[in-house]
């Protein structure tokens, strides 16, 4: 496993099994120590998601900080699911995207659901679909779901921002 979803898997299961946040490691691998944006994503051991919860700019000093921060609320605050519970750690895999800063782009056609993750902003809406996603092959596809997420409806136009994301498991 990578030291960035390790450290996820350590947080998770420090907050799970003590109630207390991680500290962040004494020492920062070069990945740990630059700022950015930081999904990390729960998944049981037969792919189904668990959590997944994130941010697309930074709000910690460091990547570090930012995958203790969510790690935690993956597995505990994501409400698409009840908290995380002890008996499920040892079933449970991690993965941490790292975010590029967001681009804000002109045209659909520069986007690539491989390659770019999309965020789109309607009248204070705002939604956000990760890159290369299991069954999401087209720009259309990508569009349609992140706007559905935002609650922003299709026929509308909208800022558009692509993102690229280092990926760890």
């Amino acid at each position: 496993m990578h030291p960035l979803a390790e450290l996820a898997r350590k947080a998770v299961e420090e907050f799970t099994t003590t109630g207390r946040i991680l500290p962040p490691p004494q020492e920062l691998t070069p990945e740990m120590r630059d700022r950015a944006g930081v999904f990390v994503c729960l998944k049981k051991k037969n792919g189904e998601l668990r959590g997944c919860i994130g941010t697309f700019m930074p709000c910690c000093r460091n990547v570090a900080e930012e995958i203790i921060r969510n790690a935690v609320a993956a597995s505990r605050e994501d409400p698409r699911f009840f908290p995380v519970e002890a008996a499920e750690l040892s079933d449970l895999t991690y993965s941490v995207d790292v975010l590029s800063p967001p681009e804000r782009i002109e045209s659909v056609e520069v986007l690539d659901p491989k390659r770019y993750g999309v965020i789109v902003e309607h009248r204070g809406l705002r939604g956000l679909l990760l890159p290369d996603l299991e069954g999401v092959d087209t720009v259309e596809e990508q569009l349609r779901i992140v706007k559905m997420k935002a609650g922003i409806s299709m026929a509308e136009d909208c800022i558009v921002h692509r993102f690229e994301v280092e990926r760890y498991c």
